[in-house]
């Protein structure tokens, strides 16, 4: 999961995705139509804004108290480094032992399964102990320099990956004692199904869950596209917008997210697990698909796969909405992105557009 940040960083992304959740979630304005309950709570170590249509106050807040108490749980149990119902499951399978999974466990691995298979290990949540060597497996990114090499070719001679998984029923064993689940590149998404799903139990069919900044909207607002804008990975704002109605999620992945600097250089969070370092090319990826899972998923796994090898991977992963800005600010889209794609910003782009 995403580590919790300080309160300078809460304070901060607060301020920042107030004002993103105005400007994306409401449309053509930056004031809340009256129609639009909104409410905003912590959890998942990030700031989740929920707008709902048609619901009144009442509703909106059982909705919250339901979706933060799952969401906390989410946290709790699938936390990459704290203790929890993940913290075991990687020990015991280190330990060689044969794991028994709750259902719940079972289908949010068997999907990591999937996406890794489909993204051929770009996205690989079993590279967990390579996290941790780069100092992303805390709450407060110590100022340390990064791994060195040696430590790096050491993890990588072992290459663990999703592959070295079986999973026969709900029993979960591996063949690899240095492989270790990190869920973090698709938890969030999870949590946003969750989510959804929690709302449309209670018959809220029109809503907006945003985590952070990725989001999964359902429904429209009166026969109007929710309106969410793409964050530009260089500057303060947005670069561009997309509508979406019906049941979409929105997610971005961005070397701006997490990252630390050590002697001049600048070392990002989105790790490449076939290499042992931050992925290099690309700023951000955004991708927009029905399922938040696999949405949280694909945008790691291009941002990974890079400029060259992006359009490949996507299509294995089923994602025909996806839009790539490498560090040049060069953009490449999917055809069906660049025709939803409206750029905020008033500049001239270059854009590639992938067959």
């Amino acid at each position: 999961m995403p580590s919790m940040p300080s309160i300078r960083q809460r304070l901060t992304t607060l301020r920042t995705v107030v004002l993103c959740s105005l400007l994306l979630i409401i449309g053509s304005g930056c004031e809340p139509q009256p129609s639009v309950q909104q409410q905003q709570f912590l959890a998942l170590g990030t700031l989740i804004d929920l707008s709902l249509y048609g619901a009144d106050k009442q509703q909106t807040e059982e909705a919250v108290k339901k979706i933060s108490v799952r969401m906390e749980q989410i946290h709790h149990d699938w936390h990459a480094w704290q203790a929890g119902k993940l913290s075991q499951l990687n020990q015991q399978l280190q330990a060689g032992q044969t794991v028994e999974l709750s259902d719940e466990q079972r289908a949010l691995i068997a999907s990591g399964i999937q996406l890794a298979a489909q993204s051929e290990q770009r996205f690989n949540p079993a590279a967990g102990k390579l996290i941790g060597l780069w100092g992303f497996h805390s709450d407060e990114r110590p100022a340390d320099p990064p791994p060195s090499e040696q430590a790096i070719k050491n993890f990588l001679q072992h290459a663990p990956s999703m592959a070295q998984l079986t999973l026969t029923g709900n029993t979960l064993s591996s063949s690899n004692p240095q492989l270790q689940l990190d869920v973090g590149g698709y938890a969030k998404g999870y949590a946003v199904d969750e989510a959804i799903r929690i709302l449309r139990e209670m018959g809220i069919d029109n809503a907006i869950v945003n985590a952070g900044g990725d989001l999964r909207a359902i429904g429209d607002k009166h026969g109007q596209a929710w309106r969410i804008g793409i964050r530009h990975p260089r500057k303060p704002g947005v670069i561009a917008s997309i509508e979406v109605s019906g049941d979409e999620s929105v997610f971005t992945s961005g070397d701006y997210e997490r990252y630390f600097e050590y002697h001049g250089q600048r070392y990002h969070h989105i790790i490449d697990p076939q290499r042992g370092h931050p992925a290099r090319g690309v700023s951000s990826v955004t991708i927009i698909h029905t399922d938040a899972t696999t949405a949280d998923a694909a945008a790691t796994a291009l941002f990974i796969a890079g400029v060259h090898d992006w359009p490949r991977i996507a299509k294995q992963m089923q994602i025909d909405h996806a839009m790539l800005i490498d560090e040049s600010g060069i953009i490449h889209m999917t055809p069906k992105m660049q025709a939803r794609v409206h750029f905020e910003d008033g500049l001239p782009h270059e854009v590639n557009v992938s067959p």
